[in-house]
């Protein structure tokens, strides 16, 4: 069955609510990536039962945030430097098309509105010291927004129900702190100025580069965190 958007998700039954607290709380790393789901604890945690517990984690699964393995079980999925290079593979590709189809498809307020959020997150946030860009989710992340603006419902299927949320939790886990702040808003704004002025081909490589700076970005943390590891490794030894 096709899940409503991520803002229209409804909240009717034990389940709904399960699933979306639990997709909050593994984007934004409460719930540990890599960690392994006790269905018991779990169950009491929220005060369901097993059986209701089971409908949410199957719905996480169905958007890539769990895991389940023969013989290891369930896990909340593991964020890692070979995962990243696929799923942003996909995602360049797919949001690049996205811009295309938003330079011929968004109306001129959807546009301004579009522009209206990128002054509210450089007013809101700490972007302008360079120090932080948090985006929260749905209708106040740009990207979303650019996404439904194509107007073509699989693509958004794709990239608003399949893929966002895992995507999501590499941008607010391993996301832009430092330099790389000013330029990722930079960025965003040349890709808006390409959208308004309806040059679908400008918008698509302008996306299509941001994205690999983003994950270029990431890849670098990776790169850091198993220097670490390696550097206390040794240190052990």
């Amino acid at each position: 069955m096709t899940q409503p958007f991520l803002n229209d998700t409804p909240i009717t039954t034990a389940s709904d609510q399960v699933f979306v607290d639990m997709r909050r709380e593994i984007v934004e790393g409460s719930i540990q990536q890599g960690s392994k789901i006790s269905e018991p604890e779990l169950a009491k945690r929220y005060g369901v039962s097993r059986a209701t517990l089971r409908e949410a984690l199957n719905r996480l699964e169905s958007c890539y945030l769990v895991e389940r393995k023969a013989n290891v079980g369930c896990r909340v999925v593991a964020l890692t430097a070979e995962r990243l290079i696929e799923v942003y593979q996909v995602r360049s590709s797919l949001e690049g098309l996205a811009c295309r189809l938003a330079a011929d498809n968004m109306a001129a307020d959807e546009v301004q509105g579009l522009k209206q959020l990128l002054n509210q997150h450089l007013q809101t946030q700490r972007v302008k010291e360079g120090e932080s860009y948090y985006q929260e989710a749905g209708d106040l992340d740009f990207h979303y927004r650019i996404i439904k603006g194509s107007k073509n419902a699989h693509l958004i299927h794709l990239l608003c129900n399949e893929l966002y949320q895992l995507i999501r939790m590499y941008r607010v886990q391993m996301g832009m702190v430092g330099p790389r702040v000013s330029k990722a808003f930079d960025e965003h704004l040349a890709i808006i100025n390409a959208i308004e002025n309806h040059d679908g081909e400008l918008a698509e490589m302008l996306m299509k580069r941001h994205i690999s700076a983003s994950q270029a970005n990431i890849q670098t943390k990776f790169d850091l965190l198993n220097k670490q590891t390696n550097t206390l490794l040794k240190a052990k030894s």
